[in-house]
């Protein structure tokens, strides 16, 4: 499987967005302090964050004997710029090219 892939399945699933959401919010959370106000078993948060790890999304470092999971962006600004901008580059130019055709219209209509 590519790593797209992994992202993909990752993000594809709302209690994985959620626990990224949380580390959005605050970086650096243990797995107690994020399996707090979620419907499901400890085990079920560790599931959900061994996937979003092998996605390369979340990684994790030992501080004493605590884990701390922190959010890493780069794999999503990835996705981002893979598939995302190369859809969204010609609409926009678009959109700047008829802007500048309108304020070109307006410019001559004034006397």
């Amino acid at each position: 499987m590519s790593d797209d892939d992994l992202v993909f399945k990752a993000l594809a699933d709302p209690t994985r967005r959620a626990l990224l959401d949380r580390l959005f919010v605050r970086d650096g959370q243990t797995l107690t302090e994020l399996e707090s106000g979620l419907a499901m078993t400890r085990f079920g948060v560790m599931k959900h964050l061994r996937l979003l790890a092998d996605a390369g999304l979340v990684v994790t470092r030992r501080q004493g004997r605590e884990k701390l999971h922190f959010l890493n962006p780069v794999p999503i600004r990835a996705i981002h710029d893979r598939w995302i901008d190369k859809y969204t580059e010609r609409h926009a130019a678009a959109l700047l090219d008829l802007k500048s055709e309108l304020e070109r219209d307006e410019t001559k209509e004034r006397p």
